[in-house]
């Protein structure tokens, strides 16, 4: 399928995930406790099957949930990613037992799920990791040390946990480990932040893991960590995409209506150039996102620089867009409970998680030398 087009059933499908968020997520959602896990409206999502889609369907798929979601409801949409994202190396590198015990209840909103890679001293440096897997008898292990900005925790009924396994070794001493929240030794403690769901802190006291809890190879979990994170990083480009466009929606319908200067806000040329830019940005970042998933989904050998261009791109785009439509709107975007109110807090987030844009710049950058090394070598 080409990357710059949908196909009408799909076109339709997005419609209709946007009606549903609206009528059916977005009530529960505004029943939620801001900064905690909202279970009801995981177990809706689940009734309306969207995470089992997750993995059932390719990177195209969860980047039209994602942005269709965020159109109408970004709670929801926050809630199903991160469902996915904890999940997801369960479902690509768990055993037949991991898989049978835990997707069942992630995909009906029984048990939450965390990706917990990020610590006090590895943010943007994720090989650095230093979360230690002391061994502890033969095919077992103990994990002492700390996480830190876990979505979902401490409330997550299980985490992807990412721990050093071999000292010293970089990126090939990592190995993934599925850890229950109930572990003896992990305790959790939440953080303080500007997020619709919990973000929080993780301590492991020497917390017990076996070959059981390993989640693909002992030392090979930062390629668990790496495969995650370029399905994912698309997904959050589209999640902006869906922020970008919300905003200019709500934009073209305040300025048609807005009167000032005599007219409506859209007759005045500086306004209705500012709303051409916000949409040519937004459709820019929505093509390339789009490219980005096709590439995972047919497997092309360049994702990890099209899914850092896709997230940069996109999250980049969503925070110029979210902010020229609250300065179009002026002091009405600033109300608490407004829309734009709502989406400015929210959009500055996805620059930072997954990989900072100086990431993704990073990653855009090494990929283009080696390539560039391979067609002189050629």
């Amino acid at each position: 399928m080409p990357a710059f087009s949908l196909e009408p059933e799909q076109i339709a499908w997005c419609a209709e995930l946007r009606t549903l968020a609206a009528r059916r997520l977005r009530p529960l959602a505004d029943q939620g406790d801001p900064g905690r896990v909202n279970r009801p409206l995981l177990t809706e999502l689940g009734r309306l099957g969207l995470p089992r889609r997750l993995f059932a369907s390719g990177a195209l798929d969860l980047c039209l949930m994602r942005e269709s979601l965020a159109q109408a409801c970004i709670e929801a949409e926050t809630a199903l990613a991160l469902q996915g994202l904890g999940a997801h190396p369960v479902h690509a590198h768990g055993t037949p037992v991991q898989r049978g015990h835990w997707l069942p209840r992630v995909a009906d909103g029984s048990a939450v799920a965390a990706f917990a890679l990020s610590e006090p001293g590895a943010g943007s440096d994720a090989a650095a990791l230093a979360l230690a897997a002391e061994p502890d008898g033969s095919h077992a292990w103990r994990l002492t040390g700390a996480k830190c900005w876990i979505s979902n925790a401490p409330e997550a009924d299980f985490y992807t946990v990412f721990a050093r396994t071999t000292p010293g070794a970089g990126s090939r001493g990592v190995t993934a480990f599925l850890v229950p929240a109930d572990r003896p030794g992990l305790t959790g403690t939440a953080l303080e932040m500007i997020s619709p769901h919990p973000i929080g802190a993780l301590d492991f006291d020497a917390v017990p893991v076996t070959a059981d809890d390993v989640l693909g190879e002992v030392d090979r979990g930062f390629a668990v960590a790496m495969g995650t994170l370029n399905l994912f990083r698309p997904s959050v480009g589209a999640f902006a995409v869906g922020m970008a466009q919300a905003a200019l929606d709500a934009t073209l319908d305040h300025t048609r209506q807005r009167q000032a200067f005599g007219g409506r806000l859209m007759d005045l040329q500086a306004v209705s150039h500012q709303t051409a830019e916000m949409a040519l940005r937004t459709e820019a970042a929505r093509l390339m996102v789009y490219a980005a998933a096709a590439a995972y989904d047919e497997g092309a050998v360049d994702v990890p620089r099209r899914a850092a261009m896709a997230k940069l791109l996109a999250t980049e785009t969503a925070q110029y867009v979210v902010d020229a439509a609250v300065q179009l709107h002026g002091a009405l975007a600033l109300r608490r409970g407004h829309l734009l109110e709502h989406l400015y807090r929210e959009v500055r987030a996805p620059r930072i998680y997954e990989g900072a844009s100086e990431v993704q710049r990073g990653i855009i950058a090494k990929e283009l030398y080696a390539m560039t090394q391979d067609r002189e070598v050629r």
